[in-house]
């Protein structure tokens, strides 16, 4: 009989036998500090604060009044770097790491591989195209959120850093100089268009998140699906990058519009939810920013196991992932805690999802003791 046929000759006993995890337990280690994480944390921290001292001209630029935002700063950075170390050093998303990096070099592909990256940096990055084929609404309120924010961080980080300054070059107090550090760079008319636009990029990055806010908002409110999956921390983000907008907003209102009433206030409230939103970067979704490159290496990944064939399942002889693929998933699971090898020398991971389904039903048969 042929490869379709083996699975029915085996005995519902040796398959119930097959279909079960050998070790579930998931290892206990003890809870640890990273000293990894620490150290390259630590470094990137001082390397923050010389870059501030550096690029303020030693602090003849920064304005004490950005402290509390530096602050935050600081501590986001040194947060966001360690947990991104212990998140690189568990076993899965090590062995992706490695194996991207080793598609990427591999001999005879670097250099399309090196085209290919810009394409990917593009493509995932900054159009974000995959969200696209899921839903046209979802990826305009991606877009509108991701270019909102970055054009939020050219703006306020440089500042925050004393990076960038503004003097007056005329003495009529209308036009303005950039300075990037010691550097003079542009000229213009603060009345002007180029002016205006310049002194309220913020305001244009506010609007930006506001609206990309208000349509996930809307979707999560009368889309079914999403009402369905929804969880109370996903609006934590929503919530938090609505409050730095909002906040924001309203000390150009204060400014413009009420004579400077409230703005002390609003100036500590914008700054509590600047320093809260930083803060919550590396433990809630927002970590995702820094996750998402890389996926550009998973897709290297993808390509080069393409390569080494397809696996094939053990019972009905169909293929269903690449061998690489399966190999390194045998690889990783010991190191997370799961066993699913038998003592005959072949593996769960060697059965196809359409197989396993059926081999878990027919244990769950044997265990109630049969169909009636």
């Amino acid at each position: 009989m042929g490869d379709k046929g083996q699975g029915d000759q085996l005995p519902l006993g040796s398959w119930v036998l097959r279909a079960r995890v050998l070790s579930m337990g998931i290892a206990s280690t003890p809870s640890r500090v990273d000293r990894r994480g620490v150290v390259v944390g630590s470094i990137l921290v001082v390397l923050v604060l010389i870059g501030v001292y550096i690029g303020s001209s030693g602090l003849q630029w920064f304005d004490p009044a950005l402290a509390p935002y530096l602050f935050g700063t600081v501590l986001a950075v040194f947060a966001t770097a360690y947990r991104y170390i212990v998140w690189l050093r568990r076993p899965p998303t090590a062995m992706l790491n490695s194996r991207g990096w080793e598609a990427m070099r591999a001999k005879g592909r670097r250099g399309s591989n090196a085209v290919g990256l810009v394409g990917k940096l593009v493509n995932n990055i900054l159009l974000q195209r995959f969200i696209a084929g899921r839903s046209k609404v979802r990826w305009v309120a991606h877009q509108l959120l991701f270019w909102g924010c970055v054009l939020a961080a050219l703006v306020t980080f440089p500042l925050t850093f004393g990076w960038l300054h503004f003097e007056s070059a005329d003495e009529s107090g209308r036009l303005y100089e950039a300075f990037l550090g010691p550097f003079a760079t542009i000229q213009f008319d603060s009345r002007g268009f180029f002016g205006f636009m310049v002194f309220h990029l913020l305001n244009i990055a506010a609007f930006l998140v506001i609206a990309g806010v208000a349509i996930f908002l809307i979707r999560r409110m009368r889309d079914r699906g999403a009402i369905a999956l929804e969880r109370a921390s996903d609006f934590a983000p929503l919530v938090g990058l609505f409050a730095v907008s909002i906040t924001g907003l309203m000390l150009t209102a204060s400014s413009l519009w009420m004579g400077g009433q409230f703005y002390a206030f609003i100036t500590n409230l914008h700054a509590l939810t600047v320093i809260l939103g930083l803060l919550y970067i590396p433990f809630g979704k927002l970590f995702h920013i820094f996750q998402r490159p890389a996926n550009i290496g998973v897709s290297f990944y993808k390509e080069a196991a393409e390569a080494t064939g397809e696996q094939t399942c053990i019972q009905c002889g169909e293929g269903f992932a690449s061998v690489l693929q399966m190999e390194d998933l045998k690889a990783v699971l010991p190191a997370v805690g799961f066993d699913y090898s038998f003592e005959s020398g072949e593996h769960y991971q060697d059965v196809c999802p359409k197989c396993r389904r059926r081999v878990v039903g027919l244990a769950q048969v044997a265990r109630v003791g049969g169909f009636g």
